[in-house]
């Protein structure tokens, strides 16, 4: 397998290298704080105060172990999460992990619809026309592979979400409420902990991992990128969980109705929580600009994760036209679910939580690739190994209890 370890040291710009060795993680970190992470968090916060809070943070280092072992395959072997499965576990496990793959973009398709169509509302503007805009938006995207500059695009307009940092700060959360919270998690409560699934399945998301080490591998790097390569993922990491955070802060101090359980009644809500500090014409311009671009960056990044899933699975010759059908159907279904949905705030949630039941699934197919593929020297190995098997599984284990909360 021709990956970087084994390609011949050129002579090369260290700076330029650095350089190009920064974007996969903090693009797909920035890309997944999307609807449906912002509709996860602000839940939260409206319905539980703080008592999320302390997850939200936690799962900061599983996160970055995750994505920084997408990365290391990528760069060490040169090829993607699907070809590298297909190649050591067959075709089946790899048919698997992008049926996986597929699910998880789908339900992100579903949660981006879901905010068009809660922002469009706040507007006046039906979901009759909200909707195919979006649909045909993203097909064309897809079909004619312009995603580079639609993502960046779109990622420009998401650094509105940056807003929910000055709502925090004007918050201030009193110390003691958060640790009081941290020590009373309802954790026998059923809402509670599918909640806590959704916003596991909102932090971690196949189509990630997928993207992570195949942009990584499409760059070309060589072993001494390594370092850079985690200082991008472990600023994305960071990044995307004080976001969430901050979301969870600002609806918290905006929406939460003292001891009683409160959730939201409609997305538009979320734009609310902004109106103290930036007023309520602003809130809402920033809120719609800021969720819409980080909601069209997360479909982009996850359509190019199938696409390049898709082409590492199945030969090129047929890789393609399975990409558009596939592509196209779940488009069209991701529409049409939200359209009929009487309740976006639920269907959102309700598919974060399903990611979560993905994870287990990837994360595992990842960890056996580590010990599958990479020499001993570059190897995922002692106490951080540990520490990142207990930490998946900790993680894993609080996705499928809390989705299965919701039916027992």
């Amino acid at each position: 397998m021709n990956g970087a370890a084994d390609r011949p040291l050129a002579r090369r710009n260290p700076l330029r290298h650095g350089l190009a060795a920064w974007g996969p993680g903090l693009l797909v970190m920035l890309a997944d704080t999307d609807a449906g992470n912002v509709v996860a968090a602000a839940q939260a916060g409206a319905q539980w105060n703080f008592r999320m809070l302390p997850l939200v943070l936690a799962l900061i280092p599983a996160l970055y172990l995750v994505q920084e072992l997408a990365a290391r395959l990528g760069l060490f072997t040169g090829e993607g999460f699907g070809a590298l499965v297909r190649a050591r576990f067959g075709k089946r496990a790899a048919v698997l992990a992008l049926a996986g793959l597929a699910l998880a973009t789908f339900g992100t398709l579903v949660t981006e619809f879901t905010g068009v169509a809660g922002i469009g509302e706040l507007y006046g503007v039906s979901r009759d026309v909200t909707l195919p805009v979006a649909g045909l938006a993203l097909l064309a995207v897809a079909a004619t592979a312009a995603y580079r500059r639609a993502e960046q695009a779109a990622l420009a307009f998401g650094l509105f979400e940056c807003a929910f940092l000055i709502v925090a700060w004007k918050a201030r959360p009193h110390p003691a409420a958060m640790m009081r919270d941290f020590f009373h998690a309802p954790l026998g409560d059923r809402g509670f902990l599918f909640l806590a699934a959704a916003i596991v399945g909102s932090t971690f998301n196949p189509w990630m991992v997928f993207y992570q080490q195949a942009a990584t591998a499409r760059r070309a790097m060589q072993p001494d990128d390594l370092p850079a390569i985690r200082a991008d993922t472990a600023i994305g990491a960071i990044v995307t969980q004080v976001l969430t955070g901050a979301v969870l802060v600002a609806a918290a101090a905006a929406l939460h109705a003292g001891d009683r359980v409160r959730g939201l009644a409609s997305i538009g809500e979320i734009g609310e929580a902004l109106a103290g500090a930036l007023g309520r014409d602003n809130a809402l311009l920033v809120f719609s600009i800021g969720v819409a671009g980080a909601s069209f960056a997360a479909a982009i990044v996850a359509s190019l994760a199938l696409s390049w899933g898709v082409a590492e699975v199945f030969p090129a010759s047929s890789g393609a036209r399975r990409f558009l059908v596939l592509y196209g159907s779940g488009l069209c279904g991701a529409a049409a679910l939200v359209y009929f949905a009487q309740d976006l705030v639920w269907l959102n949630i309700a598919a974060q939580a399903a990611n979560a039941l993905l994870f287990p699934l990837v994360v595992g197919l990842l960890v056996a690739l580590t010990a599958r593929v990479l020499a001993p020297p570059v190897r995922q190995r002692g106490a951080r190994h540990a520490i990142m098997i207990v930490l998946a599984a900790s993680v894993g284990l609080i996705g499928l209890i809390g989705s299965a909360a919701a039916f027992f």
